[in-house]
């Protein structure tokens, strides 16, 4: 089919695009903030780097990132700490609490892998898959999937506190980093020729690894903001050992679009994005700009769809636009803290 022979030799180093976009986060609504917050901390080795509380509005945000030892990070709710945030060039855990959800029985939210959804989970690697699940089974962590067992042998899924699917992958090179390292983040996608144009062109991502398995009829593609000095494989090391263990090696995540064949024939198919009624879980990806309204013009002059401009709702200069899976992207200026005390919302 056409899709496997997509050529994507240009997107592997993308030119910088205007505005300066990061991938900065990926955003799940949680039932109970701090058994999540202790899941991710204290099992899964991540730093807070910032919160917000937003009374007004009944919700609060943290954003969790695997950060280096020796990198000292502000005291999250400070001043400080927010202006790393928005001028962080990494990607984050957002976890939307909204407030007294975890004593009212009837929140639950939807965490993705039934049919039709897009989001499927997240990763985090670590250098030893088998030791590591013992330890968390040991802390009472459950799982969807155990390293042995299954097709796939060597990786596991474990569950977060609201269920969330947790992937656990090997690292095969040491980063630096010790323990796990926040890896993927996963979203099914109806067309990978559309979505990863739209990351890559539209939002500065480099196309790192693109794996097909005909047996099992899916394709994965994998995309990265790169880092300063840092160098994606080229096209010809796609789906060899090499490309994998950069992906599966960085110190930053990735964002994996996964491709069922076929369903980007299918014109009644689409994904739901996590956003709908009944379907709330999985909220949007978010990338970091220099000036966000100048940002949307650029996108809506190439005729992409927007949920939220920066000028609607209650939080102005911040934006949701759509990618062509109808995912949220949002898009906040790199001066959002200062933004949103201009407006008072903090």
């Amino acid at each position: 089919i056409v899709l496997k022979t997509f050529t994507a030799s240009n997107l592997h180093t993308m030119p910088a695009v205007q505005g300066n976009p990061v991938w900065q986060q990926s955003m799940i609504r949680i039932k109970d903030a701090q058994k999540s917050l202790d899941f991710y901390q204290n099992l899964l080795g991540m730093r807070l780097l910032d919160k917000y509380d937003f009374p007004k509005f009944s919700f609060s945000l943290y954003f969790l990132a695997t950060v280096p030892q020796d990198v000292v990070t502000p005291e999250p709710g400070t001043e400080e700490a927010h202006q790393f945030l928005w001028n962080y060039r990494g990607a984050t855990i957002e976890l939307t609490y909204n407030h007294g959800s975890e004593t009212d029985d009837s929140v639950k939210y939807h965490v993705g892998n039934e049919k039709g959804d897009g989001f499927g989970h997240l990763a985090v690697t670590c250098p030893d898959v088998y030791a590591a699940c013992d330890e968390l089974e040991a802390k009472g962590v459950q799982f969807k999937k155990k390293p042995d067992e299954g097709n796939m042998k060597g990786l596991a899924f474990a569950y977060d506190p609201d269920g969330y699917w947790i992937e656990i992958i090997k690292r095969p090179l040491d980063n630096g980093l010790p323990g796990f390292v926040l890896a993927q983040t996963m979203l099914r996608v109806k067309d990978p020729k559309k979505s990863v144009e739209f990351y890559c062109e539209k939002f500065g991502m480099a196309l790192l690894n693109r794996l097909h398995f005909p047996q099992w009829k899916f394709s994965l593609y994998f995309l990265g903001t790169l880092e300063d000095g840092e160098v994606a494989p080229t096209e010809d090391k796609f789906q060899t050992p090499d490309a994998t263990q950069f992906v599966n090696s960085r110190r930053q995540p990735v964002l994996e679009l996964t491709h069922n064949h076929g369903s980007e024939d299918d014109e009644s198919f689409s994904h739901f994005n996590g956003n709908e009624d009944g379907r709330k879980g999985f909220g949007h990806v978010g990338f970091t700009v220099d000036n966000a309204e100048e940002f949307q013009e650029r996108l809506l002059a190439d005729g992409v769809e927007f949920q939220k401009k920066t000028q609607d709702g209650g939080m102005k200069g911040i934006a949701f636009a759509k990618d062509p899976d109808g995912y949220w992207v949002e898009i906040v200026p790199r001066n959002a803290q200062d933004l949103m005390k201009a407006q008072g919302l903090v």
